[in-house]
């Protein structure tokens, strides 16, 4: 495991290949990202989330604005893509 300047935040190339995560969880950073991306406020994260505290998620938060090319990548990574997704999910039945 290796720390990062922030507190919450780890890399654990046993965990998702060493992307960032908070420490004792297997939560990526852009896990949290994507939530507040889509209109959710940092204090309601902990309820979608409830293994986070909110100083984690400031604490992702804070990561995400030192580091945002790397955490879109893992993003983009990570998408799944449109034809994959039912189409119950996206509304378009």
């Amino acid at each position: 495991m290796t720390a990062t300047a922030h507190r919450y935040i780890v890399r654990d190339h046993a965990i998702l290949r060493g992307e960032p995560i908070i420490i004792g969880t297997r939560t990526p950073i852009r896990a949290i990202v994507e939530l507040w991306r889509q209109g959710i406020a940092p204090e309601a994260i902990p309820q979608r989330l409830p293994h986070l505290t909110l100083a984690q998620v400031f604490d992702a938060l804070s990561y995400y604005s030192d580091h945002q090319d790397e955490i879109h990548s893992y993003i983009a990574q990570n998408r799944i893509p449109d034809h994959l997704i039912d189409p119950k999910v996206t509304g378009s039945v």
